[in-house]
């Protein structure tokens, strides 16, 4: 902490960032439920409210690191089969970056969701080649100009939704950070498309200055 507080002392948005973030009841509530971050109580809120995690379903977690999103998806579709009353679920994490091993989750790491080989990898892993599940927390590398970045997001959602062809099962469901602004419009017509009922979750533990919202789309028509 020592460190980051001198990393952070420029300027004076760095400084409320940090203030806001030690003062976080979702960081601290992490930390004391050992979840890798805070994201983790968005998909706990949204599981809570629709039940979108059961037991024995296989998930997909893209934009998974650090992996808090896999962490909680494991203990809902009780991956490890520490419950032998309810069937063993299975959970596979994919992002760009490094995820550090977590029991119960098997990851792809530095491994590109839109490259073929990536795509191939996944459908060898997951149990019949294909998921129950897709959740999508990814986000691009913000370049700081926000219709640029809301398109940069839009696309990878709507490639996922491309790739989802491949590897979502029918009546699947998928779950996938957007944020807000015009092209947000696409992707939830492109959903209903395809999806028979689609709807907006803004959780609590999203920031309420943040343009960040899901979408959730359940009962997939693909065959």
């Amino acid at each position: 902490l020592h460190t980051t507080v001198k990393s952070l002392r420029k300027t004076g948005t760095e400084r409320r960032w940090l203030e806001r973030h030690l003062k976080d009841p979702f960081v601290k509530a992490s930390k004391q439920q050992h979840y890798r971050c805070r994201s983790a109580f968005k998909l706990l809120e949204i599981d809570d409210k629709l039940s979108v995690l059961r037991p024995g379903l296989s998930v997909l977690d893209c934009g998974a690191a650090p992996g808090a999103w896999s962490q909680f998806a494991v203990e809902r579709v009780n991956a490890l089969g520490t419950d032998p009353a309810v069937p063993t679920g299975f959970v596979l994490g994919v992002d760009l970056l490094r995820i550090s091993p977590l029991e119960g989750a098997v990851f792809l790491s530095e491994a590109d969701i839109t490259d073929p080989s990536t795509l191939r990898a996944i459908q060898s892993l997951l149990p019949v080649g294909k998921a129950d599940i897709i959740l999508s927390d990814m986000a691009p590398n913000a370049t700081g100009i926000k219709e640029l970045d809301q398109q940069k997001l839009i696309r990878l959602c709507l490639g996922l939704l491309d790739i989802s062809q491949s590897i979502l099962k029918p009546k699947g469901t998928m779950l996938c950070k957007f944020w807000d602004g015009s092209e947000a419009r696409l992707l939830q017509s492109r959903l209903k498309e395809q999806f028979q009922d689609v709807r907006t979750i803004k959780p609590q533990a999203s920031r309420k200055d943040s343009a960040e919202s899901y979408y959730l789309a359940r009962l997939y028509r693909g065959k």
